[in-house]
Parts: structure tokens; sequence; C-alpha cells
């Protein structure tokens, strides 16, 4: 029998999700996230700089690379976060935490290494960034506690 993680959210009762579930549910947040902050990096021009990390300038693949990446990034939210989320406030205040922190990761360190540019660089658009990682992170941590509660409906 799987062993089973507790999700609860602002319903009384306590959901409950397997492991399977919780990616599942990381994943869709992830990508619905990432959608959000795909659409604000498309309207600044940024997604061709995803495209770089593969060594490509379509925006196609951009778009490709970075919903990857937002799954992932959802996933991994999820199955750290998932079971301590109660309320959507906290999916929130979670959310913001791990963009700031994956803001600091991505833009900040890993990609300027992977593209051969300087680390810790300040400008306009790194600051349009972490607005944007902010965002993913609020839509992700809120979603977290409320796609569980609709499951279990």
């Amino acid at each position: 029998m799987a062993s089973q993680i507790n999700i609860k959210n602002n319903n009384p009762q306590t959901d409950t999700c397997t492991p399977p579930q919780l990616v599942g549910v990381g994943a869709l947040g992830g990508l619905m996230a990432g959608v959000v902050f795909g659409m604000m990096m498309n309207m600044l021009h940024m997604i061709g700089m995803v495209a770089m990390l593969v060594n490509s300038k379509s925006t196609a693949v951009g778009w490709a690379v970075h919903l990857v990446i937002s799954m992932a990034i959802g996933i991994a939210f999820n199955v750290a976060f998932g079971n301590r989320l109660k309320r959507v406030t906290t999916g929130l205040v979670y959310g913001m935490a791990y963009g700031v922190f994956w803001w600091v990761l991505g833009p900040l360190i890993l990609m300027p290494a992977k593209l051969k540019m300087p680390l810790f660089h300040f400008n306009t658009a790194t600051w349009q960034s972490l607005m944007g990682h902010v965002v993913f992170g609020m839509v992700l941590g809120a979603l977290t506690v409320m796609i569980p509660s609709k499951m279990h409906k």
C-alpha cells in the first residue's frame, strides 16, 4: 500500500495525496505558474535568453525549456512543502520565498554561469526577473494548496 502524505488546506477535513499525486500536483502547479511567468518574460523579451541555455534563439524553444524547468521546480516545491501548507496564505508566503530562492539560483548564478556571463549582475532585467520569480512562486504556492482541495471533492 502506498504511503499517504497529508495535504491540509482550508477544508476542515484533511485531504491526502499519494506521492505520485504530489508529483502530479507539483507538475501542474509548476506548469500553470510557468505560463504566467512565461507571459511576463515574453512581454519583456526575455524568453529568448532561456532558449540560449540549449544553444537556440527560438522563442518556441525558450518556452519549451522554461515550461520544463517550471514543472521540475513545481514538483520539487510540492514534494518538499506540500504537506506543510495548510492555507492559501501559507502557500503564498512559501511560494514567494521559493521564488526568491530560484531568482538567486537561476538568473543570478546558474544561467549566467552556463552562458559565460558575469554572476550576480544587477540591471533592470534582473529586477524584472525578480518580480517574475516572485509571481511564479505565489501562483505555485497557491495552487499547491488549491489543487488537492479540488481533487478530493
